[in-house]
């Protein structure tokens, strides 16, 4: 594993607004690791998770994420610091009004790909990646929703980020899909990529081990990947 973090946060507290929501933050996050994000509903994972992506200001102690100063990052860089980032939400956020491809291609316009025939090349690639290498023509209301979970986890991979950010992912999927999905965030973790993923489904956890990050009593605890320990989170 890679010795360098592309994520360090040092003693930081995280507010939202003017109020004191995490303090003392201190955690690394390599190159080609898996974590958990949890935490009981308030607790502050969401305020962290938006530290990472530049929607809450860092105040106090020292963050670093893929290489950006978050105590000293402009307005004007926090776009530039996303294109490094794949979001993936728990509800999709898909264009209902255009194809699969054509919501892919739109984000890559968005985010400063003109060139149509490379984007089409990176289009086809990240369906691929993500075994719907024949349903870009589709729309989204013809997918299924592990379909469509999937094609926001290609939609995240599209400008090749360093980090992965999945914010309860599979949290309006069945069994068997969630499944799919977490097979999926360890295969593009196991290619490099960190994975930060928010989840209350602890079954999950249970049946894929790995480091955690809890959110508890306004601290970050660090819970090694112990089996028995997915169990006593709560």
């Amino acid at each position: 594993m890679d010795s360098t973090p592309v994520i360090s946060y040092k003693d930081v507290s995280v507010f939202q607004k003017e109020t004191l929501v995490l303090s003392g933050v201190t955690f690394d996050i390599h190159p080609g690791e898996f974590l958990y994000l949890i935490g009981k509903t308030g607790s502050g994972k969401s305020s962290l998770m938006k530290t990472i992506y530049g929607e809450i200001a860092v105040r106090d102690g020292s963050a670093s994420v893929v290489g950006y100063d978050m105590k000293a990052i402009r307005e004007k860089e926090v776009p530039y610091l996303r294109r490094r980032l794949g979001i993936v939400f728990q509800d999709f956020q898909l264009l209902t009004d255009r194809s699969i491809e054509a919501n892919l291609m739109f984000v890559l316009r968005a985010t400063g790909n003109k060139n149509v025939h490379e984007a089409g090349d990176r289009i086809r690639e990240v369906l691929d990646k993500v075994g719907l290498a024949t349903k870009g023509f589709k729309m989204p209301h013809q997918l299924s929703g592990g379909e469509q979970q999937r094609v926001a986890v290609a939609r995240a991979l599209l400008n090749d980020p360093e980090v992965i950010l999945a914010d309860e992912p599979t949290g309006n999927l069945d069994p068997d899909t969630s499944r799919g999905i977490m097979n999926l965030l360890h295969q593009i973790s196991a290619s490099g990529r960190a994975v930060l993923m928010a989840t209350h489904n602890y079954l999950l956890i249970r049946e894929y081990p790995s480091r955690m990050l809890k959110c508890e009593d306004g601290k970050v605890l660090t819970i090694e990947n112990q089996f028995n320990q997915a169990f006593t989170i709560e």
